[in-house]
């Protein structure tokens, strides 16, 4: 789910727009890295990026504009549509007041606290697929789309088992050079699409939202997310290798990234159209969705690792399809083995040192519990429970640097599960 310290948490879907542009037919734009350390580039700012859109771009995730910014990607990013169908799928609905507790670092805690304590956007408990209750906060409401940071790499791992399952992938035990050929002599030659997904590539790169100033990643976000001027593709032309793939857990969005781009090899989609025939229309999701990209069309791509945005509806449809093992109605969009592969952690939990938890196939596994998370930067959740049949969407603007939001907020996700409320 997160670091266990806010420098390693911080990684999480940090340098996430730098890779973002791994994807089908991405190339580097302008010049390419050279020596280490240094980049040579003319790289020129897409006329859309004027002063005053760059400067939201460099300051969108700080804690005074934040509980804003994360809910108006669109104003800010070029996007790319994933459309959704002619009709949604419908829910229960019984909603209750937050009449329970929670127990945090010796304190009892009344839930409703737990809104503003923990830098609440939005949040909407479902108990055996019916909402039990829903709250906006900050201007926002049904209607509002909102940043998924990481959460889209639990998409992503949706999409890799749909890939799989549609045969475009024919083992996860395949080589990504496989598929990407662009990648041959990289550092990630010789790691699979498991490797990838369990974020054991091998590669020397984990995730940074303050690289040093001057460096190539510094460069390189200020190109990529500010600019529009490159694709982020280059970063993986010029990572090292750190170990064998397989080995070590590296929380890396560039992993994430590329996947997109195998999807995107594989399936010969985009991968917004791909996951709108594939998942977003069967899902029966009510709104479209949009993922934001590292530039406009036709060079920029979406940004997999940590750009989708949605409303909160359609985010907990996505935990109840996977709490409902894969199904959503009579639809079987992904398969019930698929579910139980990515979900349930083969590694140790917590998954190193610097986490918390556990790790599957791009989703966060709970110490002690069965329950699993997708999980983005700065507080945005899809807590699925099979236990309780529990399912929560939490979309946060915590302060980049409060680890103590996250392990709050995971203490009410529990209490939460374990709520029992009227029939």
């Amino acid at each position: 789910m997160r670091r266990g310290s806010s420098i390693g948490h911080v990684g999480r879907a940090s340098v996430a727009l730098l890779a973002a542009a791994a994807m089908a037919g991405a190339t580097p734009a302008h010049g390419a890295p050279t020596a280490a350390g240094t980049t040579e580039t003319s790289c020129q700012a897409d006329p859309s990026a004027t002063p005053a859109i760059q400067t939201l771009r460099r300051n969108f995730i700080n804690a005074d504009i934040n509980a804003l910014t994360f809910h108006s990607i669109a104003s800010i990013f070029h996007t790319a549509p994933v459309k959704s169908g002619a009709e949604a799928s419908k829910f229960e609905e019984a909603h209750h007041p937050l009449n329970f507790t929670y127990e945090y670092a010796g304190q009892t805690i009344a839930a409703p606290d737990a809104l503003e304590r923990t830098f609440t956007n939005a949040l909407l408990i479902m108990k055996d697929g019916k909402i039990v209750h829903e709250t906006y906060r900050n201007f926002t409401g049904p209607d509002t789309h909102f940043l998924s940071m990481s959460m889209a790499k639990s998409i992503t791992s949706i999409l890799i088992g749909a890939a799989l399952e549609d045969g475009h992938i024919a083992s996860l035990d395949d080589q990504v050079v496989s598929y990407v050929p662009e990648l041959k002599g990289t550092s990630f030659d010789g790691a699979t699409v498991r490797d990838l997904l369990l974020m054991k590539s091998g590669v020397d790169r984990q995730d940074n939202y303050q690289p040093e100033a001057g460096s190539v990643l510094a460069r390189l976000r200020e190109e990529i997310m500010v600019l529009n001027c490159r694709r982020s593709v280059d970063e993986a032309l010029f990572t090292k290798r750190a170990d064998a793939p397989g080995k070590t857990f590296r929380y890396s969005t560039l992993n994430t990234n590329i996947l997109g781009w195998v999807l995107e090899k594989a399936t010969g989609k985009p991968l917004p159209e791909y996951m709108s025939e594939r998942v977003w229309k069967p899902l029966g999701a009510e709104a479209d969705g949009f993922f934001m990209t590292d530039g406009p069309a036709p060079h920029g791509r979406a940004t997999n690792g940590m750009g989708f945005n949605a409303v909160a509806r359609d985010y907990a449809r996505i935990g109840q399809m996977m709490l409902n093992e894969g199904r959503v109605g009579d639809r079987q969009i992904v398969s019930a083995e698929w579910v139980r592969e990515s979900t349930v952690p083969t590694g140790p939990e917590p998954a190193s040192p610097n986490d918390d938890q556990g790790y599957q196939y791009q989703w966060w596994t709970l110490v002690d519990s069965n329950a699993y998370m997708a999980i983005g930067l700065q507080g945005q959740f899809i807590f699925v429970d099979p236990d309780t049949r529990t399912v929560i969407v939490k979309l946060s603007y915590f302060p980049i640097t409060n680890e103590e939001a996250y392990r709050e907020s995971e203490a009410f996700f529990r209490a939460a599960s374990a709520w029992t409320v009227p029939d």
